[in-house]
C-alpha cells in the first residue's frame, strides 16, 4: 500500500469539502497548499463558466479527478427521459472540457409516484447505454457511484458494488465504477466486490460515517472522526489495481461547512497524511 505519511501528490479535494468557496478560490486554495488535485461538481464550474474553468485549471496545472456528478435516468415519463440524456450529454461535454478522469453517475431513485424498483433499475440501464456512445466518442469514462441503501427511493436506486459491476458487465467498455466509502463501508460483499472491479475502479472517494449521523446527506466527517476502516479499504482498492488519488468529499452542513475553508484544507492534508 502506499505510503501517504509525507506524500499528498494522491490527495484531491471535491469541491463539495469547500462549499463556501467558488471555483477560483478552490484553485488558489489548493494551490497554496501543494495539493495537485481537485474533483469539481457541475454547479461550480457552470457559476465559473465552463470555457473559463478549464483554463484555470489548466493554467494551475491541477489534476481534475473526475466531475460530479451525471446521471438521475429515472423519470416519469419519454420526455424526462430524454431531457435527462441531453443534460448527460452536457455533462459529458463538461467533463471533457475541464479534462476530468471520468464523470460520475449518480443513478436516480425511483420517479415520482412510482414504486417500480425493478423498472427504475431498467431506467438507469437503459440510460446509461444510451449515454455511453456518446461519452466513448468523447473518450470520457462513465463512473457508476452506488449510494446508500438510504438513497434508494430519491436519489439512487444502484446501491451496491455488486450491482455497479453487473452492469459494467453487461454494456462494456467506457463504463468503470466510482468506489465511495461513505455508501459502501457496510456491505459484506465489498471487499469481494472491489476485487472483481479491479481496473474499473475509476475514482475513490473518502470521508467517514459519524455516529450518530444525524443527517443522512449533509452529516459526513472528516477522515478519522468516525467508524470506517479507511485504511483496510484503501488496501483492498490498491491491491485491485488502483493507484490514483483519494477524493475528500465531505458533506457538512452543521461542521465543516462553517468552518474556514483554509483550516479544512489544513485538516485534509493531515488525516490524508495519518488515517486515509
Amino acid at each position: 500500500m502506499r505510503d501517504f505519511s509525507s506524500d499528498r501528490r494522491w490527495l484531491a479535494i471535491n469541491t463539495a469539502t469547500l462549499k463556501s468557496w467558488s471555483l477560483e478560490q478552490v484553485i488558489a486554495g489548493c494551490s497554496r497548499a501543494g495539493i495537485t488535485a481537485i474533483a469539481p461538481w457541475r454547479d461550480i464550474v457552470q457559476q465559473c463558466g465552463v470555457e473559463r474553468a478549464a483554463k484555470l485549471i489548466r493554467e494551475s496545472g491541477l489534476t481534475v479527478t473526475c466531475l460530479c456528478r451525471g446521471g438521475m435516468f429515472t423519470t416519469a415519463d419519454e420526455a424526462g427521459r430524454r431531457a435527462a440524456l441531453d443534460d448527460n450529454r452536457r455533462a459529458v461535454d463538461e467533463a471533457h472540457a475541464i479534462g476530468a478522469g471520468s464523470l460520475i453517475l449518480v443513478a436516480g431513485g425511483l420517479p415520482p409516484g412510482s414504486k417500480d424498483l425493478t423498472g427504475a433499475h431498467r431506467q438507469v440501464r437503459d440510460g446509461i447505454a444510451a449515454l455511453l456512445p456518446y461519452a466513448r466518442s468523447a473518450r470520457m469514462p462513465l463512473a457508476i457511484e452506488p449510494l446508500h441503501p438510504m438513497t434508494a427511493a430519491d436519489r439512487a436506486c444502484i446501491n451496491t458494488l455488486a450491482h455497479a459491476n453487473d452492469l459494467c458487465d453487461e454494456l462494456g467498455d467506457g463504463i468503470g465504477v466510482a468506489v465511495d466509502v461513505y455508501h459502501l463501508w457496510w456491505d459484506p460483499e465489498l471487499p469481494r466486490q472491489i476485487a472483481r472491479s479491479g481496473k474499473r475502479i475509476l475514482s475513490y472517494h473518502v470521508c467517514d460515517w459519524l455516529v450518530p449521523t444525524r443527517d443522512l446527506v449533509f452529516d459526513r466527517g472528516m477522515p478519522g472522526d468516525g467508524i470506517i476502516d479507511l485504511r483496510a479499504i484503501r488496501a483492498t482498492v490498491e491491491a485491485a489495481g488502483y493507484q490514483g488519488h483519494c477524493d475528500v468529499e465531505i458533506f457538512s452542513a452543521q461542521n465543516w461547512w462553517k468552518r474556514d475553508p483554509e483550516e479544512v484544507i489544513r485538516i485534509c492534508v493531515e488525516r490524508h497524511q495519518t488515517v486515509v
